[in-house]
């Protein structure tokens, strides 16, 4: 995976959160904390930007997704789509 400090104007066009070494990790983390009996949760800008990553944190089992306000209702459709599957 590559940490890349993505307010760097040039380092930014190599940050991708949605990669797929990134989602691997995520998907990993949420995997072993559940198993371990705990709760996860993300903040950051991700699941505001990009609807289908919210589908794949919520489809992943993520326990909760902070979103920036503008964004919420548009999220909270997207999250109850996901959880319907």
């Amino acid at each position: 995976m590559l940490g890349v400090d993505r307010d760097s104007a040039e380092l930014a066009d190599l940050f991708d959160e949605r990669n797929e070494a990134v989602k691997n990790v995520v998907r990993e983390v949420i995997r072993a904390a559940h198993k371990a009996d705990c709760k996860v949760g993300i903040c950051g800008e991700a699941p505001s930007d990009y609807p289908e990553f919210a589908a794949f944190l919520v489809e992943n089992g993520i326990d909760s997704i902070s979103i920036n306000p503008d964004r919420f209702i548009e999220t909270k459709k997207i999250v109850a789509k996901a959880e319907g599957k």
